[in-house]
């Protein structure tokens, strides 16, 4: 059985004593074969682009973070699209918005949420979408976002945004929010998703999924979330594992399945 941890976050590991390498070694052993390690700040890209390099089997994105967008240098959609050149490179964000927060102003977070959009749309890769506290406007910006293709990453939110984002194409990562105890609603719009809109993720090293919740997460727990889904959904372990991964290398076409272990 063979996952994809769509979303973490390598780069909060520590290269240098070895933490690095035991995570990657560990979601490999635990049938984890591809990650993701997500682009946050574009001044912290070159470290992100290096980790993806340096594992055969990571893979990474470039964006900003609402959370960074008043922060962070300005880019343009030039800027962003030259850096998705590298073979690495298979989507743009995190990006979005998160008007529960407000670690930046909203209409900053608008504005890099567009351009972010506008370089999806040229460079043809997925978008990873962060969207807390603004459903609404969220699926609005989508929905003008002219045939942009990518994921709602991390979804806890309401039906509202699942359903404007499955009209759209866009398909829904889960994480270990899945199996917290007071995640009932979450729950049932997972049982509900088309199999064919559906992603697992970690969000690591947040949001530990149980057995693991309150402890550092790392992508290795993705398995976790992946079998609470399956048990909703009434599958096999194996076929949701399976489906999620083909659901994966459809919508990043860039990606390659990594070899064996």
């Amino acid at each position: 059985m063979m996952l994809v941890d769509s979303h973490c976050h390598l780069d909060y590991y520590n290269e240098e004593d070895g933490e690095l390498d035991a995570v990657v070694a560990r979601a490999r052993a635990a049938g984890v074969a591809t990650m993701v390690t997500i682009g946050t700040r574009i001044s912290e890209f070159e470290r992100v682009r290096g980790i993806a390099e340096r594992y055969d089997n990571v893979y990474c994105t470039v964006g900003i973070h609402p959370h960074e967008a008043a922060s962070e240098p300005e880019v343009d959609v030039a800027d962003l699209v030259a850096l998705t050149k590298h073979p690495k490179v298979i989507g743009i964000g995190e990006t979005g918005l998160d008007f529960y927060y407000d670690h930046s102003p909203r209409d900053r977070q608008a504005e890099v949420f567009r351009t972010h959009i506008a370089a999806a749309s040229e460079c043809g890769l997925p978008l990873i979408v962060h969207s807390r506290g603004a459903d609404a406007e969220t699926a609005e910006m989508l929905q003008a976002g002219a045939g942009v293709q990518g994921l709602i990453h991390c979804f806890s939110t309401t039906r509202q945004l699942s359903d404007k984002a499955i009209e759209i194409g866009f398909l829904i990562s889960l994480s270990g929010i899945l199996t917290f105890k007071n995640a009932v609603e979450l729950r049932e719009i997972a049982q509900q998703i088309p199999i064919e809109h559906l992603l697992v993720e970690t969000d690591a090293p947040y949001l530990a999924p149980v057995p693991h919740r309150g402890k550092r997460n790392e992508p290795a727990f993705v398995t976790h979330t992946a079998d609470q889904l399956a048990a909703l959904r009434g599958m096999a372990p194996a076929n949701l594992a399976a489906a999620t991964t083909a659901n994966f290398f459809r919508l990043f076409a860039k990606a390659r399945p990594a070899g064996p272990a």
